[in-house]
């Protein structure tokens, strides 16, 4: 998509600035209780507390790690997985991408995101939608998240685009908790800017990669794929 955010903040203006996302729920903020749920071809990670919800999360998590475990099968010894990511289709993102990148990086050891042009373990776009920003994968390690324009002007970006990295790391969300945790998304309301994760995040998200990496090491999946 070529349009860029300038564009968007001129047709939107104020009104848009303004506004409130009470009908445009998403994953990031959490929705209505009416709130109609997305088509099924794809499990997308939009909060609403049901079992249905968190299964989706975490079939994104195992599509992407089963994914990046698989490219590096030829390396003994794996410390760290490297998951790859591409931008070509969020290019009015990329600066809140590499700083969700480089948060990430710093505050986890297990798992590494890179940056790539080829193929990847997942991708972001960016467009209209009214549901916001969610993380969306069809279960074959083929993922994405969406970046919604509207929403990324009402609540900080960086957060956003962290919190729904997260959701790819292992994270559900957690809508009640305070600002300090990543993971309550738009909960907080829309003057919370804090984009990092805290300690009990990083430490869930580096103890889900340390035993999805001895998991499928136990049960030959490292090897099976070159």
């Amino acid at each position: 998509m070529t349009r860029s955010r300038t564009s968007f903040l001129a047709v939107l203006g104020a009104a848009a600035l303004g506004g409130s996302l009470a009908a445009a729920p998403s994953a990031f903020a959490a929705p209505a209780t009416d709130t109609a749920k997305p088509a099924a071809t794809h499990a997308t990670s939009a909060y609403a507390g049901s079992a249905e919800d968190q299964a989706a999360n975490r079939q994104f998590f195992d599509a992407v790690m089963k994914s990046a475990l698989k490219k590096q099968a030829a390396k003994p010894g794996i410390q760290a997985v490297t998951v790859r990511y591409r931008t070509s289709r969020a290019p009015s993102f990329r600066s809140q991408i590499a700083q969700s990148t480089q948060i990430w990086n710093s505050s986890v050891g297990n798992v590494k995101l890179q940056e790539t042009t080829s193929t990847g373990d997942f991708e972001y776009r960016e467009g209209n939608d009214s549901r916001g920003s969610y993380a969306s994968t069809d279960g074959h390690g083929h993922g994405y998240i969406f970046l919604d324009y509207r929403q990324n002007q009402q609540y900080n970006s960086t957060r956003v685009t962290a919190h729904e990295t997260g959701h790819v790391l292992g994270l559900p969300d957690h809508y009640s908790g305070p600002c300090s945790e990543l993971m309550s998304g738009g909960g907080p309301g829309t003057s919370c800017t804090n984009a990092y994760p805290n300690t009990q995040e990083r430490q869930r998200v580096n103890s889900l990669w340390a035993r999805g990496i001895s998991t499928l090491q136990d049960k030959g999946e490292l090897t099976k794929v070159r």
